[in-house]
């Protein structure tokens, strides 16, 4: 029999999304897949319920419903500072993954250079390695996750056809700052790169921090693919409805690799989710103090069990350090964490391009019970930890 392809033997499934089966698999406190355990807004579920008894059940358009990239435009225009043409300047994918992928396919050529900072989302070394492009990796250094600037300058002389740019970051919750991104920005034009964001989690930021769009610096817009979703914003992520704004140029290239990826986002929830997109400020504000709460909740625990951790800026994960457990394998600890102390998380070494294996990613997107019961179970941690060492 022929050979498979060599791309594959790159990259490995989802670490992320294996560690929800371990959790799974032995009745674990699932801290590891960023999802929530409680409901989205009910508007929203409502709205959905009306739309499965009606008749828009048929592809939408390929590039996304008139309406969901009116409602969606006339959004992201609020909070970006930007008029954005919902018949040009978007595609609705199905999730930002694929919003991320259709956007490597589009700005890189195989043999390309793409800069990524480290830590990173396990998918974009896997969107390089699909769309044929080289990484890059420049490090963001803890506990601030800053990067030098000069580190980045030398990965712009390599002559990078795109950075990826993760702002809130996952894993890290780090946000970006104004003079980080103008660096970035003065970077990214005097070498004449794209810049590919990844912006999911735009709207769970923490006070004193704030988001900047990257495309709403000025003269970035015209060299920057922004991608987002509505997965964490709205507590959807099963309804996969992402998107790219970018103009119309690059956006005419998205649409074809969009159009042969999946050909269109499921019609009824993007009907339904114009709900959502059309809900006011107060929405937003709203969510930043339910998170705020929730992270404020989850980091009093960790520091009543005497766990180091970094402070997330934004989005809703937060990297601890495991150093005091001895373990040589984050891998193999977080397995044996989920079954022997039944709370879940992703060894951080999936996130790095360094030699990284002293931190782990918990997450916090869940009923403050959900958290509790998480804390409860990690007061044993040490104890069983000093027990499994030789």
């Amino acid at each position: 029999m022929p050979a498979l392809s060599n791309r594959i033997s790159y990259f490995t499934d989802s670490v992320i999304r294996r560690m929800t089966r371990i959790a799974n698999t032995y009745n674990a406190v699932n801290l590891s897949q960023g999802f929530p355990d409680f409901d989205p807004p009910q508007e929203l579920k409502k709205a959905l319920e009306d739309v499965a008894k009606g008749d828009i059940h048929q592809y939408a358009v390929t590039w996304g419903a008139n309406n969901f990239r009116q409602a969606l435009a006339e959004k992201q225009s609020r909070f970006m500072g930007l008029p954005i043409d919902p018949d040009s300047q978007v595609v609705v994918t199905c999730g930002s993954t694929e919003a991320m992928i259709a956007a490597m396919m589009t700005v890189c050529n195989p043999g390309d250079k793409v800069i990524v900072f480290s830590p990173f989302y396990e998918n974009y070394a896997a969107d390089a390695i699909l769309s044929g492009a080289q990484p890059i990796y420049v490090p963001l250094k803890p506990p601030e996750f800053s990067f030098d600037p000069n580190e980045l300058e030398d990965a712009f002389r390599q002559g990078p056809k795109a950075l990826i740019l993760c702002n809130p970051s996952n894993p890290t919750g780090k946000v970006f700052s104004r003079s980080e991104l103008i660096l970035i920005a003065k970077l990214a034009e005097k070498y004449d790169t794209f810049v590919i964001t990844d912006e999911v989690y735009e709207h769970i930021v923490y006070k004193p921090f704030e988001h900047i769009y990257f495309a709403s610096l000025p003269g970035m817009f015209e060299r920057t693919i922004s991608c987002s979703s509505l997965s964490k914003t709205y507590s959807i992520t099963g309804w996969r409805l992402g998107y790219l704004i970018a103009p119309a140029h690059m956006i005419d290239g998205a649409r074809k690799v969009h159009d042969f990826l999946t050909v269109g986002a499921a019609a009824p929830l993007q009907e339904a989710a114009v709900t959502g997109l059309k809900f006011s400020d107060a929405y937003y504000e709203e969510l930043r103090e339910i998170y705020t709460d929730k992270r404020d909740f989850f980091l009093k625990g960790l520091d009543s069990l005497k766990l180091k951790y970094s402070v997330p800026q934004g989005a809703y994960y937060v990297m601890v350090d495991i150093s005091e457990f001895g373990s040589k394998s984050d891998i193999e600890f977080c397995e044996w964490m989920a079954r022997e102390v039944g709370v879940a998380a992703v060894p951080g070494s999936s996130f790095f391009k360094e030699d990284v294996h002293h931190l782990i990613r918990f997450h916090f997107a869940k009923k403050k019970d959900t958290l509790q019961e998480a804390l409860n179970r990690l007061e044993g941690l040490a104890a069983k930890a000093k027990e499994r060492k030789p």
